[in-house]
């Protein structure tokens, strides 16, 4: 059995680069606390308001229904197709970050509900889900 007769050296810990991260640290500090200071340096009294709110309330989403027969209502008015997406493209003219939420009914065609979302797609329309229900517990899933 050979004998080891070399001695393995001592393992170390290099805190080289923990040093330098800490002394990083410490500089953006210094330097963050010192704009802060500037800040407060300015004397300005700012203007008081009794209170607080938004200048316009963000529009709710606006609702695309397609019912059982295939006809569309936008925001509860019904609308043929060929108008929708003029009508859609509106909304979004008044606010462009709208949403709409398409729900369909379960009995209708699915084409329905693709042309719904085409118009809406035409319309410019980013922010665009449609709605389901989650079925029942009894109901098994494959």
């Amino acid at each position: 059995m050979p004998l080891k007769l070399q001695h393995d050296e001592v393992p170390s810990l290099n805190l080289t680069p923990m040093i330098d991260v800490v002394f990083q640290l410490i500089v953006f500090f210094m330097v963050a606390t010192k704009f802060t200071e500037l800040e407060r340096d300015i004397e300005l009294n700012l203007p008081e308001v009794p209170q607080a709110a938004a200048m316009t309330a963000a529009p709710q989403a606006r609702e695309l229904v397609v019912l059982a027969d295939g006809r569309y209502l936008f925001d509860g008015q019904e609308s043929p197709l060929n108008e929708l997406t003029t009508r859609i493209a509106a909304a979004k003219a008044n606010f462009p970050g709208v949403e709409v939420v398409v729900r369909g009914d379960a009995a209708c065609a699915f084409q329905h509900v693709a042309a719904a979302m085409a118009a809406c797609q035409e319309a410019g329309i980013a922010d665009l889900s449609v709605s389901v229900r989650i079925a029942a517990e009894n109901v098994t899933r494959r």
